[in-house]
């Protein structure tokens, strides 16, 4: 039995998939629960367009990202810190405290959970942090911690 999927089933397949299972899952469990649909000609119709949107989407997402991407490569930020003697840090250098030089000098917003610094900031210094633009592309700008 040939069925097109509403979600993503578990061993089964994503959604908007047209899969074929058997008759007693589809008709049991499957189509009486709302995880799919009978693939009928309209209904594959239907799912093979809405597939090919889907696509377009992802595709203009990609774009835009490589985009935002390119541009961030070109970003410098620099963050005064307090340091103390020996150049130790008070504190610590994080993905939010970058997020939020990136919005107060250069406008751009983007969420602290998707920036992670290379490596641990230790002291005053040029340290790379990466920024996850899109789950496939990341882009990487410098941060300059300077002693304040």
């Amino acid at each position: 039995m040939k069925v097109i999927l509403q979600q993503d089933v578990k061993k089964v397949g994503k959604k908007g998939e047209i899969v074929e299972v058997s008759e007693g899952y589809g008709r049991n469990f499957l189509l009486p629960k709302k995880f799919a649909i009978e693939a009928t000609a309209s209904s594959m119709n239907v799912a093979k367009a809405q597939a090919k949107s889907a696509e377009r989407k992802r595709a203009q997402a990609v774009d835009e990202a490589k985009l935002m991407a390119a541009q961030l490569a070109k970003v410098e930020i620099t963050i005064p810190v307090k340091v103390g003697e020996g150049g130790k840090l008070f504190g610590s250098v994080t993905g939010k405290d970058i997020a939020e030089a990136l919005k107060k000098d250069h406008g751009i917003e983007i969420d602290r959970r998707k920036i992670a610094l290379e490596h641990e900031v230790v002291g005053p210094g040029e340290y790379d942090a990466v920024i996850k633009v899109h789950p496939e592309i990341t882009s990487t700008i410098k941060v300059y911690i300077v002693a304040a």
